[in-house]
C-alpha cells in the first residue's frame, strides 16, 4: 500500500514538473484561471495590478486539494492594505508535506493611473525544502501585471510571472520554475454577466486557453462555469456568496485523468481604523 501512494505522489510530481501552472501557485477565485482580466476580484501570485481595484483593507485565506490526496495541498493567504497613492499587499502560500514542500512569500505595489490603466509589480521568494540535504534552498523573481480598460465593458489584462526563468539551484539539483505570459479579456454584458477569455503561455510548454462566465443571481450570490485546456479539457464550477463583509468561494474542477480538485476561500474586509 505505502509502495503504491508513494509510486502515485511520484507520478503527479512529474504532472507538476510538466505543469504549465505548479501547484505551489495558487489558483484564482476567478474560475478557470481566467484572472488576468478580472478585476473585480484580486488573487494573490495573480495579476497584480488588479489590486489597484481593492479600495479597502482585506484579508484572504484560501486552500486547495489536488484529486484529494492530503499531501497535495496548496495553503495560502494574503492581506491587502491601500494607501493613499498605491495598494499593497502580502502573500503566502505553501505546498507540500514534510517530506518535501515549497513556499512562496511576494510583496504586491500597484496603482490606477487616472483609469487609463493600472500597474502592478510582485517581489517573490521562493523556497523549497530537500531532503537529499534536509535543507532550504531560495531564490527571488518578479512578476509584472497591466489592466487596460477599452471601454467600461472592456478590460484587456497582462500578466508575465518569473520574466527573467529564474531557477532554483540546490547542493545536487536544479529545480526549473516556470515563466508564464498571459493576456486575456473580460467583457460586461451586463452588471449581471461577465464573460473572460485568458490564453497563458508557459516558455516551455504548451499553450493553455481558459473561458469562464460569471453569473451574479443577486449581489449577494454569484455562479460561475468555465473551462480550460491544457493536454485535456477541464471543466470548472464555481460559488460565490458575499455577506457585509465576507465573501465565500466555492470551486471545484474535474480532471478527466487526475480526478477532483477542490478550491475554497474566505475573503474579510478590515474596518480601515486598525491600520
Amino acid at each position: 500500500m505505502k509502495r503504491n501512494f508513494f509510486f502515485l505522489i511520484s507520478c503527479l510530481f512529474v504532472f507538476i514538473v510538466n505543469a504549465q501552472i505548479p501547484y505551489l501557485f495558487p489558483s484564482s477565485t476567478a474560475i478557470a484561471g481566467t484572472s488576468v482580466a478580472e478585476i473585480k476580484s484580486w488573487s494573490a501570485f495573480h495579476n497584480p495590478a488588479s489590486l489597484s481595484e481593492v479600495h479597502r483593507p482585506q484579508l484572504y485565506f484560501q486552500a486547495e486539494n489536488h484529486y484529494i490526496i492530503t499531501e497535495l495541498s496548496t495553503k495560502s493567504f494574503s492581506i491587502v492594505y491601500p494607501a493613499s497613492h498605491f495598494i499593497s499587499a502580502i502573500s503566502f502560500s505553501h505546498f507540500g508535506f514534510s517530506l518535501y514542500h515549497e513556499m512562496l512569500l511576494g510583496i504586491a505595489f500597484a496603482r490606477n493611473f487616472s483609469g487609463k490603466f493600472s500597474l502592478g509589480m510582485q517581489f517573490n521568494y521562493f523556497a523549497a525544502y530537500f531532503l537529499s540535504s534536509n535543507s532550504y534552498h531560495g531564490t527571488f523573481f518578479p512578476q509584472i501585471g497591466l489592466n487596460i480598460p477599452l471601454n467600461k465593458n472592456i478590460q484587456l489584462g497582462f500578466h508575465v510571472f518569473n520574466p527573467f526563468q529564474t531557477n532554483l539551484k540546490s547542493d545536487v539539483t536544479t529545480k526549473r520554475l516556470p515563466a508564464i505570459f498571459s493576456v486575456g479579456c473580460a467583457y460586461d454584458f451586463s452588471k449581471n454577466l461577465v464573460w473572460r477569455f485568458q490564453a497563458d503561455k508557459e516558455i516551455s510548454s504548451n499553450y493553455r486557453f481558459a473561458t469562464s462566465f460569471d453569473y451574479f443571481l443577486t449581489e449577494e450570490v454569484r455562479f460561475q462555469t468555465g473551462i480550460y485546456g491544457y493536454e485535456y479539457l477541464i471543466p470548472c464550477l464555481g460559488f460565490g456568496y458575499h455577506i457585509k463583509n465576507f465573501t465565500v468561494d466555492l470551486i471545484g474542477e474535474l480532471h478527466p485523468l487526475l480526478g477532483l480538485t477542490t478550491i475554497a476561500g474566505i475573503k474579510c474586509n478590515l474596518p480601515s481604523m486598525w491600520f
